[in-house]
């Protein structure tokens, strides 16, 4: 699976990273490496399977994209 990843600047320095077809998947680090494994990371946790109250597990699910940078 390709997702879009966004790395932008961030203002108070660093970088900031996210997925826009993850919605709410975001994280940042002080280089852009930093920042790039680290939105690798949420990616993994926000795709890994979740358990509802209910027992039942799902999983979210993205749209493909082009992976790319964007300073």
């Amino acid at each position: 699976m390709k997702l879009e990843i966004v790395l932008e600047p961030s203002a108070d320095g660093g970088f900031t990273a996210l997925v826009p077809s993850l919605p709410g998947c975001i994280s940042e680090g002080e280089t852009r490496a930093e920042a790039f494994e680290k939105i690798r990371e949420a990616i993994a946790l926000y795709l890994e399977p979740v358990q509802d109250d209910g027992g039942v597990k799902t999983l979210r699910r993205a749209t493909k994209a082009q992976e790319h940078r964007i300073r």
